[in-house]
């Protein structure tokens, strides 16, 4: 990761501004925030996963970035305010 990269999250991280991401953990599926190593949550599933960052994004209206089981995000969804 960049130096710009590296600032970029931790501007972010510990504010409404940080997003979610699902991705694999272990042999589960974690919620984390940018910017924070320990995750919001685990589950058993990436479903289960899904539905709990977008509860959390939509109550701080921000982002969900989906990962699959390689890591890569595949899909990302906004809760942002609307215009």
């Amino acid at each position: 990761m960049s130096r710009d990269q590296d600032r970029y999250f931790e501007d972010r991280a510990g504010t409404n501004n940080a997003r979610y991401h699902v991705v694999p953990h272990d042999d589960e599926w974690a919620v984390k925030r940018e910017g924070e190593d320990k995750p919001v949550c685990t589950t058993n599933s990436q479903d289960e996963a899904i539905d709990e960052a977008k509860k959390r994004a939509k109550e701080t209206e921000t982002m969900v970035y989906i990962h699959n089981n390689r890591g890569q995000i595949e899909e990302q969804l906004d809760f942002g305010k609307e215009s």
